[in-house]
């Protein structure tokens, strides 16, 4: 396949939906220790809805492209790469720098302050990518960097999931349904919260032991499932006042997962909740390459398949942005 000499990009000369615009580019030559990838799938996530609508807060040089999840083939190496060469699939991880457990200071964000990729084309250290899994699609595999590594952080990294468990998850989006997907292969119990009636099937088709409505009593169902215990592990995507009722669902020495805010940026939850339930609650904040690393080992061995709600082509970029907000099954994909 012979390359372009220009790349195509999505662009914000300036903050808001109304500016995103499609441009060219002279396509990049990748320099010592980098990459270029054309890119073959971006999946979205509800951070890019916030980035193109004022940039959560940071400042970003314009013109900005978004995105921060791709997968891709790598069509040239910089000098001194060994870790891939071209031909080769990868997905990027969404913290460029971030290797393993020691935190990296100077570690970037994909999409936004570090390179975005809904663009044809992208240029990156070789040390941000790590290999796609070879049983999952291109579009598949760009689910991975954000949704898929947060639940694996949530759960598997940082959480010590064991058979047996109880996974307790809010909602039926990207995150969550990858922590559904990933409590079952490890032998644990999932229980989702949802919204809508209409999920019920689905979520119970994909694994799900128990699906709860959001507008009921669910804590304390929660605990009636379990035999009073409470749930083990709980993926906080809403936030918000929404935190107190999960803690009530918890386990004594349980683990909550604060991952979303669609409730709000400020918490509110009961000190008894905390104190007497003796919860450990941690923010997730992605992951980092090690951890994705493992993630694509577990959907190999596994051949784990990620649920993708709708794939829409490069130039239907607004239409997928609206999807996005109106809330889905699953991810939303971005095709080129």
């Amino acid at each position: 396949m012979q390359e372009p000499q220009t790349l195509r990009r999505w662009q914000l000369p300036q903050f808001g939906r109304a500016h995103l615009e499609q441009a060219e580019a002279p396509l990049p030559v990748p320099g010592a220790g980098q990459i270029l990838v054309r890119v073959g799938a971006v999946s979205l996530n509800y951070r890019d809805l916030l980035m193109i609508r004022d940039g959560m807060g940071m400042k970003l040089e314009m013109p900005f492209t978004p995105g921060s999840d791709m997968a891709g083939t790598v069509i040239a190496t910089g000098l001194g790469v060994k870790r891939f060469a071209a031909g080769d699939r990868v997905v990027n991880t969404f913290w460029g720098g971030w290797i393993d457990s020691h935190w990296h200071s100077e570690a970037v964000l994909a999409g936004g302050p570090g390179p975005g990729m809904l663009t044809s084309h992208v240029l990156i250290d070789a040390a941000w990518a790590v290999a796609a899994p070879a049983t999952l699609s291109l579009a598949e595999a760009s689910t991975l960097p954000c949704a898929g590594l947060t639940a694996w952080f949530a759960l598997a990294e940082t959480g010590g999931l064991r058979a047996g468990e109880t996974v307790l998850i809010h909602g039926t989006g990207g995150v969550a349904l990858f922590g559904l997907q990933l409590a079952r292969l490890h032998g644990a119990q999932a229980i989702v919260v949802t919204g809508s009636e209409d999920k019920r099937e689905q979520t119970l088709a994909l694994g799900a032991s128990h699906v709860l409505l959001r507008g009921d009593d669910w804590p304390a169902e929660v605990r009636r499932l379990t035999n009073g215990r409470g749930a083990n592990h709980v993926l906080e995507l809403s936030s918000g006042p929404h935190l107190d009722r999960s803690l009530q669902a918890a386990k004594q020495g349980g683990r909550v997962s604060i991952i979303g805010m669609l409730g709000g940026e400020t918490l509110s939850a009961s000190f008894y909740a905390m104190v007497l339930g003796r919860v450990t609650m941690q923010g997730i904040g992605v992951g980092h390459r090690r951890a994705l690393e493992d993630l694509v080992r577990a959907i190999d061995i596994n051949t784990l398949k990620p649920v993708i709600a709708a794939q829409y082509g490069f130039d239907a970029l607004p239409a997928a942005l609206d999807h996005l907000e109106r809330g889905a099954f699953g991810k939303i994909v971005i095709t080129l």
